[in-house]
């Protein structure tokens, strides 16, 4: 079903799967939702005491809108509760909307343990530096559900279904973004997100996803 651009709001509802059409405006970034948050782990990313820092992310290429998270759901099969979400961004843009979007997400009250992100193209940077201390290590914290996880979408299959996935549609061939938002549907309980082109990801919706 193709998604129509919205006004970068997000929020969760259990009336199953919709898309709100934006109007063209940007939204201010909104506050936090109000109370104490829950002590988290270290977002991903931030080395830690063996570990040298990753790579610095790339600049968007554009200012790209933002969004806002609704609270914490359980996890369940996308096809029955989870709300789908467009945040438009050029494919160099893309990963820095998606990182955005897991700032709200955690400014809001969301466990880290609940958001995994897809990536089409470029690798997350957290991946790569975590990569390079072999698979077994990557994987083993994924496995772990306390911190967000980065994959890349020719491996989303070996992640785990997660109450948020946000998919970052940052290039990479066709294949890679029909895997990646196929992957998404079938992993996301409460909400995906999907940031990238809203042309391109029409088309890939609209193929049969």
């Amino acid at each position: 079903m193709p998604l129509i651009p919205e006004e970068p709001q997000i929020h969760e509802s259990a009336q199953g799967p919709r898309v709100t059409p934006a109007s063209g405006r940007t939204a201010p970034t909104p506050r936090p939702v109000p109370g104490p948050r829950p002590a988290a782990p270290p977002r991903p990313g931030r080395p830690g005491p063996h570990r040298s820092a990753p790579p610095a992310q790339r600049p968007a290429a554009a200012p790209t809108p933002s969004a806002k998270p609704g609270p914490s759901g359980p996890a369940a099969p996308a096809t029955a509760t989870a709300q789908v979400q467009l945040i438009p961004a050029s494919p160099q843009g893309a990963l820095d909307a998606a990182e955005e979007a897991v700032d709200l997400l955690l400014d809001s009250g969301r466990a880290p343990g609940d958001v995994l992100v897809i990536t089409t193209g470029e690798p997350h940077p957290w991946a790569t530096h975590e990569l390079s201390f072999g698979e077994a290590s990557y994987w083993a914290q994924h496995d772990a559900g306390d911190d967000v996880f980065y994959t890349d979408a020719a491996v989303a299959d070996r992640a785990g279904s997660r109450p948020v996935v946000v998919v970052a549609v940052n290039g990479g061939p066709e294949s890679a973004a029909v895997a990646a938002l196929s992957a998404a549907h079938a992993k996301s309980g409460a909400l995906l997100i999907v940031c990238g082109d809203p042309q391109r990801i029409n088309a890939v919706l609209g193929a049969g996803v």
